[in-house]
């Protein structure tokens, strides 16, 4: 099909534009994901994930501390309850029923067709921008606090946590705008080298803990002291659980980088079932020993804003038994996960953006372009590290906010899947999974609404820019391809001169047809000797931007029809006369009467909406813009 030949552009514009994503006409569907070049065993992708699921013992033990004090262990105990009772069959029955690596929201949109599940999952998407934004800054952060904690650092940068946080995020951006690519082989060295030492570290805190009883003494009189009863103790920790949410992360992650595991559907979905289990196995050990070594051993002072331990509980500890070269080794690999989390961040939200927006329409054509959203994502990283002024701590409520969320739609969407199948005795065990995330994610959201308010901010700044982009996107073809079944090959073949007449479908009975072919002579003077056709699109579902054109030839009454589907009528009509045109050598005619009289807002936002509209001037803006050419533009006749 023809269009318009492309702007010159400047160098900067060359630049920014550099691997610019052009969709593929075959490609348009959600389920139609190219598999990548290269793939990995399960164990290998795990890594990837692990980047921003391990690295979370970097900060969670502190803020686990700090908001449950003493009872931090029971608390954690709990959360790794959830994470395996919970959290795991949720997105084990994920990668099963979307293993094409986009995640619950598509679950949620095939569950929710035509508009409703457009908005939901530009909803979602909000949250989405929350975990993976956040996840930038929170490791930003916490990998500051690393190295300016470090002894070997000089006491001049003790309060440069901004500045150097903000450096850590411009170089994170640099990396991505001079090219950077996900590589499992980096994330398999740092999460090896991460795990090890962590299981040195906590090895010899807990070693610590047996050679000196009176220390777990002292923790149970603490415990005992100040909760009445272990109901009280249960009942406290589920109060405080959701701010412990940072150590759900990484199961979206999981099932977003299924395509990069090796082997047919059935072999990635086995695999990507092993990476969350091993994955979270691997967690919750880490999870409830280090809670109960840094709860045991370090100072409850130590944890608060300005201790030697926030932010670096585990550390703190390494740097305290093992010495100041063991911990500065141990920071070093803490701030290269970190920093890894956040590029894995960056590359997610990468990602996500051509696979939902602009298959929507939803997003400008500069948006396939890595470079201008690396740009603004690192304009909002810094940006929101500037509001928490780069404190890890202070970030958790808006992090657990993102992660709660993505876990909750998740948890929803199985729930739904499993009932709309009928299988009932599944649908109650993720109903009941269902409200415990949600109730997590409420109360959350009431002891810190600072989460929700950076979502809904996210969510206001896609919906805005979505509908302004599918408004200025809306007359280009949006057709990825046209194809034609034998019947009406026959029928173009058989005509002198292409005259297709446009007719809305009602009762189509032989009245209806001719009553057309009438209203086409007094109009047009169009005469049936001229073998015209008539030509019917229906919108099945206006929500879709690009459709694929599949015309039949049908024959009603007499009168040879060519009837196709597709999202908006003015669109296809255009895309369906360039292709006759091509394809045969001759210039196309189609035939339409003025609409009956109406508001013109109201039919652009009927073509907008519903796909409809005022077709005839719609059709002639279409075409103008696929070919500017007017000599070669199909002709639309209106009368």
């Amino acid at each position: 099909m023809s269009t318009s030949p492309p702007q010159a552009r400047s160098g900067l514009q060359k630049w920014l534009l550099h691997g610019l994503q052009r969709s593929d006409p075959g490609t348009s569907g959600p389920h139609h994901e190219e598999p990548p070049d290269r793939q990995h065993t399960w164990w290998q992708v795990m890594c990837l994930t692990g980047v921003d699921y391990f690295s979370t013992l970097g900060y969670q033990p502190g803020i686990a501390a700090l908001a449950a004090g003493a009872l931090s262990p029971v608390a954690t105990l709990l959360l790794v309850a959830l994470t395996l009772f919970g959290a795991l069959p949720t997105y084990r029955a994920v990668a099963k029923e979307s293993p094409h690596g986009l995640g619950s929201l598509s679950m949620l949109e095939r569950l929710l067709p035509g508009w409703r599940g457009k908005l939901l999952v530009l909803f979602l998407l909000g949250f989405v921008a929350t975990a993976f934004i956040v996840t930038i800054t929170l490791s930003a952060a916490d990998a500051t606090a690393h190295i300016l904690h470090n002894p070997f650092v000089p006491e001049f940068f003790a309060n440069w946590q901004v500045p150097v946080t903000l450096v850590l995020i411009a170089a994170l951006g640099g990396v991505f705008l001079a090219g950077f690519s996900e590589a499992i082989s980096i994330a398999v060295v740092l999460v090896a080298v991460y795990l090890l030492l962590n299981v040195v570290v906590v090895a010899t805190a807990l070693q610590h803990v047996l050679t000196a009883p009176g220390l777990v003494t002292d923790w149970g009189a603490a415990l005992t002291a100040e909760y009445s009863s272990p109901i009280a103790m249960i009942a406290v920790s589920l109060y405080v659980m959701p701010k412990l949410a940072l150590g759900l992360s990484g199961f979206e992650t999981g099932v977003a980088v299924m395509p990069l595991v090796k082997g047919d559907l059935a072999q990635r979905i086995k695999g990507a079932k092993k990476l969350l289990t091993t994955a979270a196995l691997v967690m919750s050990v880490f999870l409830i020993s280090s809670s109960f070594a840094t709860t045991v051993l370090i100072p409850a002072e130590e944890f608060a804003e300005g201790g030697a331990a926030n932010g670096r509980a585990l550390a703190y500890l390494a740097h305290e038994f093992l010495g100041d070269w063991f911990g500065t080794a141990y920071d070093l690999s803490t701030i290269a996960i970190l920093w890894f989390a956040g590029a894995s961040a960056m590359a997610g939200l990468l990602n996500i953006v051509p696979r939902y927006l602009p298959r929507y329409g939803m997003a400008p054509d500069w948006a396939r372009a890595a470079r201008p959203m690396v740009l603004i994502f690192t304009a909002i990283s810094s940006a929101i590290t500037l509001f928490f002024g780069a404190d890890v701590e202070s970030q958790g409520g808006a992090y657990a906010t993102g992660v709660l969320a993505l876990i909750l739609s998740a948890a929803v969407a199985v729930t739904l899947s499993a009932w709309s199948k009928g299988r009932t005795k599944t649908a109650i065990p993720f109903g009941i999974i269902t409200l415990i995330f949600a109730y997590a994610t409420v109360a959350n959201i009431i002891e810190r609404p600072d989460g929700l308010v950076i979502a809904l901010l996210f969510v206001l700044a896609i919906v805005i820019t979505s509908l302004i982009s599918r408004a200025t996107r809306s007359t280009e073809l949006r057709v990825t391809s046209v194809t034609l079944d034998d019947l009406a090959r026959r029928y173009l073949n058989e005509v002198g001169e292409i005259h297709l007449i446009a007719n809305e479908p009602h009762a189509r009975d032989c009245k209806e047809y001719v009553d057309k072919s009438r209203e086409a002579w007094e109009l047009h003077r169009l005469r049936g000797a001229e073998g015209p056709l008539f030509l019917e699109v229906t919108v099945p579902d206006a929500s879709e931007f690009a459709s694929e054109l599949h015309v039949v030839g049908e024959e009603r009454h007499g009168f040879r029809i060519l009837r196709m589907q597709s999202s908006t009528i003015a669109n296809a009509i255009a895309a369906l006369l360039l292709h006759l045109r091509d394809q045969t050598g001759k210039m196309p005619h189609v035939y339409f009467h003025w609409a009956a009289e109406g508001n013109p807002i109201g039919a652009l936002l009927r073509y907008l909406v519903f796909g409809g509209g005022d077709i005839p001037p719609l059709t002639r803006e279409v075409l103008r813009q696929a070919e500017p050419d007017a000599d070669r533009r199909p002709v639309v006749h209106v009368g």
